[in-house]
């Protein structure tokens, strides 16, 4: 019996991670609230009367950016505003996901549902058409100044016109041929809807919310494999009980986190007092991570709830607005950047004691005794590169100078840019991790320990891809392939149900998709 999709009513509110995951998936029918659309019908009776009084409204009769003061005369608008969107489809570079591109869709829907965006209730109509389809708009990624999603939404609102490209069915194709097969129509765009296709952060905040989960599922693999490495490296576990007393709120929330998750594994401790600080402040690295990432998801979650175009319609009146600069959203997530160097060295710090021969007779470089290797110094160097890799990404860009437009546009948050980067810092984040439980694992061989609970899941996945190192040989493929199972929704699932960190683990909605699809329809029923 085929599975019924969970229907999502947007009305203006804020989206949660859970429903952006099954948007994102394709997995839900999505609907515009009744009260939704009247506000919308309201909004857009007082943008045609402030056209029809003659009076100027940007965008809608007027020209953008350097053009601002070329007044179109009635029988000119259809032809402005059918190239004023088609013109902003100068994206370049690798599309963004489907995932990102029906998420963006979504919250172009929704935050004119708050009555203040002025667009015909036909266009919001249009989008959802397209979503129900499964007529997904091809969105190259390069494009953006992070001052409105010009050049990335305009290729969504481009392909509304019947230009472009977009994916059906799983195929990309030319955008006239995708409506053909998908039975549907092209639209018109009428004065306030071709802006309103394309001045706003919808893409952006779209990536920033898959790409601040992602983070969430990496921190979540990287606090599990230093919580390996640290009873590899016979760590005692009172700083960790210390904090649950003395830290923050996050710092306790990780330190307990920490004590649960090593609970079912008595290893042999190494020494109690003064571990070095790789051991001691895991739960103050982390929790200052976590808290980070709550605050930067919560205000992205905001942000697809609020109308940040240009022109809005407030108190009755078409104003213009300078809410399209996303300066929150990007100052968070450079900050989230910062936090994930402070948790790659933390890691890294790891790898280095875990091969230097000063815990528990380790041997150097993990060679078993009585064999002839080099063994895994020179992996430990990878480790490095890593965590100078993240750290190359978290210095902030936001604040670089840059004006265009005739010095109309002097203010740019370069959101796309900071997303992008922080993609890739999550990239070589879980490759770290990887790396870690593979160090941590050789240990504990050569040791003779038997990891329980979270550290034996880990184990048993490292083993799964990698014997016990006795010989050298190569490890590029192991770790890659560690790596892609420590970042699975399945073994992501597997961790969150065994030891959860409910408040976290929740909020981001971690796991598999299906527990997901089940709460939304529990929710709706």
């Amino acid at each position: 019996m085929q599975h019924e999709r969970p229907g999502i009513e947007l009305s203006g509110q804020p989206l949660g991670f859970a429903e952006m995951v099954t948007i994102g998936a394709g997995k839900a029918r999505i609907s515009a609230s009744p009260t939704g659309m009247a506000r919308i019908a309201i909004a857009r009776e007082i943008v045609e009367d402030a056209i029809a009084s003659g009076m100027p409204v940007y965008g809608s009769t007027t020209g953008v950016g350097a053009m601002k003061d070329v007044e179109w005369s009635p029988d000119e608008l259809d032809t402005f505003n059918l190239g004023l969107v088609r013109a902003h489809h100068f994206g370049t570079g690798t599309p963004f996901s489907c995932n990102v591109v029906r998420n963006a869709m979504a919250i172009r829907v929704n935050t004119a549902l708050t009555g203040q965006v002025g667009c015909t209730s036909e266009l919001i109509e249009a989008y959802i058409r397209m979503l129900e389809a499964d007529l997904i708009p091809v969105v190259r990624r390069t494009g953006s100044i992070g001052c409105a999603d010009i050049g990335l939404m305009g290729q969504i609102g481009a392909v509304l016109t019947g230009v472009g490209e977009a994916v059906y069915r799983g195929n990309r194709m030319q955008a006239a041929d995708a409506f053909r097969a998908a039975g549907l129509e092209p639209v018109r765009m009428a004065p306030r809807d071709s802006l309103a296709s394309l001045s706003i952060n919808a893409v952006s905040f779209a990536a920033a919310a898959e790409t601040t989960r992602n983070a969430a599922a990496s921190i979540r693999i990287l606090l599990a494999t230093g919580m390996m490495a640290a009873g590899a490296l016979g760590a005692s576990r009172d700083p960790w009980k210390a904090v649950r007393h003395v830290g923050t709120a996050r710092e306790a929330l990780i330190g307990a986190w920490l004590c649960n998750a090593s609970d079912e594994w008595n290893w042999p401790v190494a020494t109690h007092v003064q571990d070095p600080l790789s051991l001691r402040m895991i739960a103050q690295v982390f929790g200052a991570v976590i808290e980070n990432l709550l605050s930067t998801g919560h205000k992205i979650l905001a942000a697809t709830g609020r109308s940040d175009d240009n022109p809005v319609v407030v108190e009755g009146r078409v104003m213009t607005s300078g809410g399209s600069l996303p300066l929150d959203v990007t100052i968070l997530l450079e900050s989230a950047a910062l936090c994930m160097a402070h948790a790659a060295r933390n890691a890294f710090n790891r790898c280095v004691i875990l091969g230097n021969g000063q815990r528990r007779d380790l041997p150097v470089n993990l060679v078993p005794p009585g064999r002839i290797a080099t063994g895994f110094g020179p992996i430990i160097k990878l480790a490095g590169e890593i965590f100078s890799r993240v750290l190359s990404m978290s210095s902030p860009v936001s604040a670089q100078s840059l004006v265009v437009a005739a010095g109309l546009e002097d203010e740019a948050a370069f959101l796309p840019l900071v997303i992008e980067r922080f993609e890739r810092q999550m990239q070589a984040l879980k490759r770290l991790a990887a790396l870690e439980a593979l160090l941590s694992a050789q240990a504990i061989d050569i040791l003779g320990d038997e990891p329980k609970g979270v550290a034996g899941m880990l184990y048993e996945v490292v083993r799964k891809h990698a014997a016990f190192y006795t010989v050298d040989r190569p490890l590029s493929a192991e770790v890659e392939a560690i790596e892609e199972e420590l970042g699975s929704d399945d073994f992501l699932a597997k961790l969150t149900e065994q030891v959860p960190i409910a408040s976290f683990d929740d909020f981001f909605a971690l796991g598999s998709p299906e527990p997901i699809e089940e709460r939304l329809t529990s929710r709706a029923g």
